[in-house]
Parts: structure tokens; C-alpha cells; sequence
């Protein structure tokens, strides 16, 4: 059976080997990279299952080796941070981050999260070897996380990895209301304090493309609460 692969990148030659030590360990096949800009080259020509991305690295900081690997493709991201670096989570999220590690980190809680970020994101082994795997179906809209295609009236619709998960995560859990707050643990991984707008804008685009689509089911707002996908029953 085919191993996830792990792309580690980090200027710190000890924490790369740390961790491919022991994500090899669990199973995981590991590549290294120790600039950003060599991360964004490695990622654009092999087929990469998640990327463990150092916020502070020469060359190209890992902020804009997340914002290029999301322009080209929906590889999971989580970020590592030293303790007592700002990190901006605003800017983590509206990038496409999945998760976030603040350094000195515990590798299990690293393995921890790489295999939670790889189960909601239909990225596992067992979940890529299932077409059907992760596909809803409602009238004339097709949600498929595994593709991470979004079918509208039979047509494929652009449509980003975030605002896939998001769409998908409320449909599964459909006329269940969720908080903004909620939505972000959920979705994108880690708790967020602060400015909960990522989730509006978010939802906002996929109104555009959902708004007329069918009467059976639409994206709601219940004001003073949050969001559902309310279907007619």
C-alpha cells in the first residue's frame, strides 16, 4: 500500500531529521526541504499528501511558499512557528493553512495532528483509494472532497480547498447550525481568536455560486448564531 508523503521544510537541519525520524517511524514517507523557495520547486513536481512549513526560513519565508503551493495546488499545510514569533492567524487562514505547531513541539503531538489534518481532508491512503470516498450528493450538486470537485448542474465549478471543506463539512451535517467559531476548529483545524470574517467571506463566495441552484437545499445564515446547510425534508 502507498505511504503518505510528508514534505518537511525547515531551516533547521535537526528539527528536519527529528521529525523524519519519526514520521518514518509511523509509517510516512518523508522529503526534506530547507528554504522556501526549494519546498515550492519540491511540492510543484512530486506528489505531496502534506507539507509541515517553517513560518521563518531564508529565500522564501513560509508564508509565501504556503500562499504559491495553494496557487497551484490543495496540499494540506500546517505551519511551524518558534515560540514568540507573532503568528498571524488571519493571514494563516485567508493562505490556506490547515493547522499550526508552535516549536519546541512534542513529535507526538505532531504525528497527532498530521493524521487529523489528513482525515479531514480526505487525504489518507484508505480515503484516496475510493472514488466515492467523501462524495455528497444533493439535487443538481455534487460536494466530492476526496477530488475536491464541486459539481453544480453537472458542471465543474472552480472552486478553492477552504470553501470546499467548509461547504462539505456543513452539508454532511446538514440543518445543523454551527457558530463561526465552531466552523473554524472544525474546518480549518485550530482554535482562532479574534475576527471570525474569514468564515462570511467564505460563505459569501459560495453563495455566488450555489445562489438559484435548487429549492431543495440552500446555505443559511441563522442570525445572532451562524451557518447551515438547510435541506427540505
Amino acid at each position: 500500500m502507498d505511504r503518505e508523503r510528508i514534505l518537511i521544510v525547515d531551516d533547521d537541519r535537526n528539527i528536519c531529521e527529528l521529525l523524519r525520524l519519526y514520521l518514518e517511524k509511523e509509517g510516512y514517507e518523508t522529503y526534506l526541504a530547507h528554504d522556501g523557495e526549494t519546498a515550492v520547486n519540491m511540492h510543484a513536481e512530486m506528489d505531496i499528501d502534506l507539507v509541515l512549513l517553517d513560518v521563518m526560513m531564508p529565500r522564501v519565508d513560509g508564508w509565501e511558499a504556503c500562499r504559491r503551493i495553494r496557487a497551484k495546488k490543495e496540499t494540506p499545510i500546517i505551519m511551524l512557528t518558534a515560540k514568540g514569533e507573532t503568528f498571524d492567524k488571519v493571514l494563516g487562514l485567508e493562505l490556506g493553512a490547515d493547522d499550526y505547531i508552535v516549536k519546541p513541539f512534542d513529535t507526538k503531538e505532531v504525528v497527532a495532528r498530521i493524521k487529523a489534518v489528513l482525515r479531514r481532508t480526505g487525504r489518507t491512503t484508505a480515503a484516496k483509494s475510493d472514488a466515492n470516498e467523501g462524495e455528497l450528493v444533493f439535487e443538481d450538486l455534487v460536494i466530492n472532497i476526496t477530488k475536491y470537485e464541486l459539481k453544480v448542474k453537472g458542471e465543474v465549478v472552480d472552486t478553492p480547498p477552504k470553501e470546499m471543506e467548509l461547504l462539505y463539512y456543513l452539508a454532511k451535517n446538514y440543518n445543523k447550525v454551527f457558530t463561526r467559531d465552531a466552523l473554524l476548529d472544525e474546518v480549518w483545524g485550530f482554535e482562532y481568536y479574534g475576527d471570525s470574517r474569514t468564515i462570511d467571506v467564505h460563505i459569501k463566495r459560495l453563495r455566488e455560486k450555489l445562489e438559484g441552484v435548487s429549492e431543495n437545499w440552500s446555505l443559511k445564515t441563522v442570525w445572532g448564531v451562524g451557518y447551515k446547510f438547510e435541506v427540505k425534508e
